[in-house]
């Protein structure tokens, strides 16, 4: 935070009050933003040292320009503004939002603190880095929530069914084999979430190089082919052109491979359809497109229930009744979590089936 000059002082003691409290906030440790509000905008006038360690951007270079150009997603720009009218109202805003930081997205409460007696002219925003108190949090209650049940539950399908199998000894007849297609299924289940829990165990444990990069052609190719081969009836497309390199490493192949292991597993088709695409090229005029790159899984199958999403998109949410099926979207959401990432989930208008993205910022 730029400081007082001396002569900025009035002799009567509220210039010494005010250095105070810049001393204050230059120390304390969540980022602080002090803009003045040009035609409702927020406009940088200085920011403090805990800003440019959180944010990653320059005292110098971000002062003197719009606040939400530098640290608002182009996706969250309306609640931005939103927030920002109340400050120009003289309201005092508390709420969690996602910002953009230099190296990726990150959770924060966010304070609007407008000056005193609300003209208008502008005020603070306090930036409290919530990222990884909330990631631990989901992570802590994915394993014990989706773990614990799901792995019982199946463990107990096993046992039940084949205890009825063993009882049975006239031979296989029709209860016997469905009996027996039941246990099959379990033990198969079993055998995924045992499986998305170590890619999980491995992508949280490894931290993340900020530099590193990823191409992400050859990550979807491979996926493909991987899949072609364990299930020959779908047909997989892949659309990225090669040398699109995006900010992450080789962990993301887990997210791209449970995403279209997913469209395949529970697309009831014989021959489903898949498809992996990466937005074309950035237009120059679009910064955000030049800056995040948008990887989509679309399939033509049916879609994903609203809990299963639900439950991705709200961690606060799960409960001992309400946390997933399954692990392969949460591993795909921590995956992408790992690398400043965001996942989406919408409909695919060509393929007609599910459209679920990863967002991630190009290199």
């Amino acid at each position: 935070m730029a400081r007082e000059e001396p002569g900025d002082r009035d002799d009567d003691g509220d210039g010494r009050r005010t250095d105070r409290y810049r001393h204050l906030i230059e120390h304390v440790q969540d980022a602080v933003v002090e803009f003045d509000l040009v035609d409702g905008e927020p406009v940088v006038s200085s920011v403090n040292r805990a800003f440019v360690d959180v944010f990653g951007y320059d005292a110098d270079e971000i002062r003197g320009e719009p606040l939400n150009e530098w640290v608002v997603p182009e996706w969250k720009l309306d609640e931005a503004r939103a927030l920002d009218a109340n400050t120009s109202s003289g309201e005092v805003n508390y709420q969690e939002v996602t910002r953009e930081t230099a190296t990726g997205l990150r959770e924060f409460l966010y304070r609007g603190i407008p000056y005193e007696g609300g003209t208008g002219s502008g005020g603070f925003a306090v930036y409290t880095d919530l990222t990884e108190i909330s990631r631990n949090e989901r992570r802590l209650k994915v394993l014990n929530r989706i773990l614990r049940h799901n792995l019982r539950n199946n463990a107990n399908v096993v046992a039940g069914h084949t205890t009825r199998l063993l009882a049975e000894t006239d031979g296989p007849d029709a209860e016997t084999t469905e009996s027996a297609a039941t246990v099959e299924r379990a033990a198969h289940e079993l055998e995924r979430l045992a499986e998305e829990a170590g890619h999980i165990h491995r992508v949280l444990r490894r931290p993340t190089d900020e530099d590193a990069d990823v191409d992400v052609a050859s990550l979807a190719r491979a996926v493909a082919d991987d899949h072609r081969t364990r299930s020959p009836g779908a047909a997989i497309e892949v659309a990225v052109e090669e040398g699109e390199t995006v900010r992450g490493d080789d962990r993301l192949r887990y997210a791209i491979d449970s995403l279209v292991d997913n469209a395949i597993e529970h697309n009831p088709s014989a021959s489903p359809r898949v498809r992996i695409r990466l937005d074309g090229p950035a237009d120059e005029a679009d910064a955000t497109a030049a800056e995040w790159a948008v990887l989509h899984v679309e399939d033509d199958g049916p879609p994903i229930p609203p809990n299963e999403r639900d439950v991705i998109r709200d961690g606060e949410s799960i409960t001992p009744t309400h946390h997933g099926s399954g692990l392969g979207l949460w591993l795909t959401e921590l995956t992408v979590e790992a690398f400043g990432g965001e996942l989406a989930f919408d409909a695919s208008d060509d393929l007609g089936g599910n459209d679920v993205s990863i967002r991630l910022r190009r290199r």
